[in-house]
């Protein structure tokens, strides 16, 4: 691994800062449950990881989580959605960011960030049976879910929203990657990160 330049360390430093700020503009969509939130937070994190390499945008994701932990707590007093929340960021751009690196065009943008999509939801739809949701009761001390109930949340909420979440931020990246293509570009070819 590579020294972090002081570049790197500021564009990290920046586009953390945007994402928890993208990440606090959250907002619900009407036919899922109201616990399930959209936002934009994971943009800053992809264009770090364009940029800097892998690790920068899995930092902007990790700093972007802990600011929101420490500003806003968690209902649980121990951040089991904001891991929950890394964990998705990081399934989401790194298989985006690895395929894009091998075809390098807007048609390779745009499969990665879909396939980064159906990555993101299908393996958070298993954590979320097998840890996030029995973790959320634990902490919580709510009555404990069958097995039965939580597959039913799983694959009527939480699937389908994670693939529209990933599909939404796959339509607004590719507006901004339209224009900010060939700045990432020359940006990366600097790449002197990690």
């Amino acid at each position: 691994m590579k020294k972090l330049t002081v570049k790197a360390l500021v564009g990290i430093g920046m586009l953390s800062s945007i994402s928890y700020i993208l990440m606090l503009l959250n907002f619900p969509l009407p036919p899922f449950p109201g616990f399930l939130m959209i936002d934009f937070s994971d943009i800053p994190a992809l264009i770090a990881a364009l940029i800097f390499g892998p690790i920068a945008g899995i930092l902007v994701e990790l700093i972007k989580n802990i600011l929101d932990y420490f500003m806003t707590g968690s209902a649980t007093g121990v951040p089991v959605g904001h891991l929950a929340n890394f964990a998705a960021g990081v399934l989401f751009i790194l298989p985006t960011y690895y395929i894009y690196n091998k075809m390098k065009t807007k048609k390779g943008m745009t499969f990665g960030l879909v396939i980064g999509t159906f990555i993101m939801a299908t393996v958070m739809s298993v954590l979320n049976y097998f840890v996030i949701y029995p973790a959320y009761t634990l902490f919580l001390n709510m009555p404990a879910m069958s097995a039965p109930e939580i597959r039913t949340v799983v694959v009527t909420a939480i699937l389908p929203f994670n693939l529209v979440k990933g599909l939404l931020i796959t339509f607004v990246f590719m507006l901004l990657f339209a224009r900010m293509s060939p700045w990432i570009k020359k940006q990366g070819s600097f790449k002197t990160a990690i």
